[in-house]
């Protein structure tokens, strides 16, 4: 009986023209071990502790903004990971790019679209080292209701064709729709701290599932 049911499920599939829809995979994007799939300066800026991504120290200046990005790249997806900042002086900042692509000049620097992350910049999007501004910004009194400082956070970046989303601890904060056709919407992801600040960022549970 049960057989015949599946096969007259079928046949009705079949006669009606329904497609089966292929949901989207989620995939690991950090082991927790390994910097499999990832490249950058693994020597002296980012390490890996605790089943995390970190870079930072406890009283030192990061000298520069840094960034360690995937080895290819992403158009459509969400992006879900957890991230941690703490500093104590400077500019204590740090960010998720993706859609981007690594310069030659300087070689430590990405361009593109930056997920931001720091005070007066939570849940923002901001494109780096290309037009240099803050794209679109939620209030940051709201804001400030949703962030946990010193915690650890969720940050999740849906990226679908020309419109991007970002969610702080499951709450939206930007919804943008690319207005310049001529920027590129693919590249590479990558996780930055920022230059000039006494502070420490580090990434968990980063994981993607591509869409179409």
């Amino acid at each position: 009986m049960k057989q015949f049911v599946c096969i007259a499920v079928i046949v009705a599939i079949a006669l009606t023209g329904f497609k089966v829809v292929h949901l989207p995979k989620k995939r690991v994007l950090f082991d927790g071990r390994t910097f499999r799939g990832w490249e950058g300066d693994t020597l002296t800026t980012w390490r890996i502790e605790n089943g995390t991504i970190a870079a930072g120290r406890t009283g030192a200046m990061v000298p520069h903004n840094d960034f360690l990005c995937t080895t290819r790249s992403y158009a459509n997806f969400i992006l879900r990971l957890k991230v941690r900042l703490t500093g104590t002086k400077g500019f204590v900042n740090a960010g998720v790019q993706f859609r981007s692509k690594r310069l030659t000049k300087p070689a430590y620097e990405m361009m593109g679209y930056q997920a931001d992350w720091g005070a007066k910049y939570w849940g923002s999007l901001y494109d780096e080292s290309r037009r240099n501004k803050t794209l679109a910004q939620l209030d940051s009194v709201k804001m400030a209701k949703w962030v946990k400082l010193n915690d650890w956070n969720t940050y999740e970046i849906r990226a679908e064709n020309r419109r991007i989303r970002l969610y702080v601890n499951g709450n939206q904060t930007v919804d943008y729709t690319e207005p310049d056709v001529t920027i590129p919407q693919s590249g590479l992801i990558g996780l930055q701290i920022h230059g000039n600040g006494v502070t420490q960022v580090t990434y968990k549970d980063i994981d993607i599932e591509e869409l179409p």
